[in-house]
């Protein structure tokens, strides 16, 4: 059997808990990351979900090595992340991108969008902007504008345009609907499968909405306090939950079509 696409194992992220101001003490530290192992296949959309403050986040930064991990393994297209520094790190990571959940944060609001697109095409086999707007669904004025004149869902259809500049195998996408109205959502949620066909992407899905997940996952990961407590197939998951933490997820939503 061929190896996963994405294989973390065991991988911990803990950050120190100090105490002084002058002479700091170090008198704990907080498993934002702790011990948690999954695969992903070449086109698969894995949803991670789960509360605020539980790690999903910070277990997607620490995949793309934004942070460094504590330990554990981060293996990308056969090549383990936590092992690779400078210019191989950089290679590495032209396999995959990430998008944030507040787009216009993740945009230079002093260059034109133009300008940034540019910026990312440099040395790829990209050239032409234009290409990277039609496919997100906006025109090509856009170039010409700027980020604050734009809506929300705009600014995230333009940070997927920047992230597809880079040819990335894998998208992480980090609560990319939450900033959205439902409407919105919905779009920007067509436009992922739209692209995930396109470009035969593959998904790391981080929400804490388990309706999204639903509509959008092939395998939905929950993670609590840093670890993980259940994993399956999306309909067989959330229609027969075992884990009493995904049960009270379930609970709290008001109606979850299957």
């Amino acid at each position: 059997m061929p190896d996963a696409f994405l294989e973390i194992k065991d991988l911990k992220t803990h950050f120190p808990v100090e105490h002084g101001v002058i002479f700091r003490k170090r008198i704990g530290e907080v498993r934002a990351v702790d011990g948690v192992s999954l695969s992903l296949e070449q086109g698969e959309i894995l949803g991670l979900v789960g509360e605020s403050g539980c790690g999903k986040s910070t277990l997607g930064r620490t995949i793309l090595q934004l942070i460094p991990p504590t330990s554990g393994t981060v293996v990308l297209a056969g090549k383990n992340l936590a092992a690779l520094k400078g210019g191989e790190l950089r290679e590495a990571r032209a396999h995959f991108q990430m998008i944030f959940q507040d787009p216009y944060a993740s945009l230079n609001p002093k260059l034109s969008i133009g300008t940034q697109l540019e910026e990312v095409l440099r040395g790829t086999e990209r050239k032409n902007p234009a290409e990277l707007l039609a496919a997100v669904g906006l025109p090509l004025d856009t170039l010409s504008h700027y980020p604050f004149q734009f809506s929300g869902g705009q600014r995230q259809r333009i940070a997927i345009a920047r992230a597809l500049a880079m040819q990335p195998e894998l998208l992480i996408a980090d609560e990319p609907l939450s900033a959205l109205d439902v409407t919105t959502q919905a779009q920007i949620l067509e436009l992922f499968n739209q692209l995930k066909k396109t470009y035969q992407l593959t998904f790391l899905f981080i929400t804490h909405d388990l309706v999204v997940a639903n509509a959008f996952s092939d395998r939905i990961l929950v993670l609590k306090d840093g670890r993980k407590v259940e994993e399956g197939e999306t309909r067989s998951l959330l229609e027969n939950p075992k884990d009493p933490y995904t049960q009270a997820l379930l609970a709290a939503v008001p109606r979850l079509p299957c």
